[in-house]
């Protein structure tokens, strides 16, 4: 390379890291994000105008200000503490990928961001850049949805009051009848009574429980769907369970619901005919329920573990939500297969 060629390679070199200075310029002032730029001692540097629509503060205002002042003063201490500690000692206590904190606005109300921090150096100066988000509606949505949980909590407790009176009277007369009359009728009663006070249970736990399975054990799925089926006003249809079928890191109570509402969905919706069929994926993944009804149309796959979805008369449009919900409690995730004759649900659990 020649004397001009370098001098060239250079002017060219000098003129891209202008445009590369522009355009991250354009791109800072333009974000919909906040931006914040503090030095050490938690003196503003740098605001973008995006900070305004979060906090109320124009950059002018804020640079050269301390950090402090858009910071409840209850967490004031705090923040000081982690900063020295970490200039002192380099050591993170935290997270600093998505904190959600509140900021004080200029207005004085608190505002919910999430907060994304990193270090860097600027002329021999240790900086620290945040990205601000303002998350208040996220927020919001999470207290209403709390609030409903906790009203669906109280109703369950009602419910539960409510239910557990008049099963207690018909298992008590039963009790007595079952001491004169043909016990083989009745034992079908008692156990119908018996499986009401169950589900009635299991289903109060299952909305305290948060969405959680707890009580994880290693079960049979030949047995649990066995039992399942039971449960199910099958008239002549036909369970089949395949031989490759392995145990389940499952909570039994749960697992039996996820099961005996696609059982019944499948019953429901299939005719009383209806073949089903329980296997081992061949990704050796999880399992499969299937069925050989009428399916699922193709534009309805989308909506299908929608509370309400139904397409059978008497049906309430719960059953599939209930088993999203399960599975999701087990971090199981649930694929609509492929199956030419009807419905194919397939759980991947490991």
């Amino acid at each position: 390379m020649t004397g001009d060629d370098l001098s060239d390679y250079e002017y060219i070199s000098d003129e891209l890291s202008d445009i590369d200075d522009r355009f991250f310029r354009i791109l800072v002032l333009n974000t919909s994000e906040g931006l914040l730029t503090i030095d050490k001692q938690s003196q503003i540097l740098f605001a973008n105008p995006a900070i305004e629509d979060i906090l109320g503060y124009t950059p002018s205002e804020l640079v050269g200000s301390s950090k402090l002042e858009i910071i409840p003063e209850r967490l004031r201490p705090v923040h000081e503490r982690q900063l020295a500690k970490y200039i002192d000692t380099g050591e993170q206590n935290i997270n600093w990928d998505g904190m959600e904190l509140p900021a004080l606005h200029k207005d004085g109300h608190e505002v919910p961001v999430s907060i994304s921090l990193r270090e860097h150096e600027y002329e021999g100066t240790r900086l620290f850049t945040g990205v601000f988000q303002d998350i208040s509606d996220r927020k919001e949505k999470e207290n209403r949805l709390q609030e409903q949980n906790e009203r669906l909590t109280e109703f369950a407790s009602l419910l539960s009051h409510d239910l557990q009176n008049p099963v207690n009277i018909a298992q008590g007369y039963t009790t007595d009848l079952m001491t004169d009359l043909d016990r083989t009728e009745l034992d079908e009663v008692m156990d119908a009574l018996t499986r009401i006070q169950e589900l009635h249970d299991d289903m109060l736990t299952l909305i305290k429980q948060e969405n959680q399975a707890h009580c994880r054990e290693r079960v049979s799925l030949a047995d649990v769907a066995t039992e399942s089926w039971r449960w199910v006003n099958t008239e002549n249809a036909t369970l089949t369970i395949t031989d490759d079928v392995r145990p389940v890191l499952a909570d039994e109570t749960q697992f039996k619901s996820l099961l005996e509402n696609l059982f019944n969905n499948a019953v429901e919706h299939g005719g009383p005919n209806t073949t089903v069929e329980v296997g081992w994926l061949a990704s050796d993944t999880g399992f499969y329920v299937e069925d050989d009804g009428v399916g699922i149309p193709e534009d309805e796959r989308d909506s299908i573990f929608d509370h309400g979805y139904t397409t059978h008369r008497d049906g309430t449009g719960l059953g599939l939500s209930i088993v999203e919900r399960v599975a999701s409690a087990h971090d199981w995730e649930i694929e609509l297969g492929e199956n030419n004759d009807g419905a194919r649900f397939e759980f991947h659990i490991e």
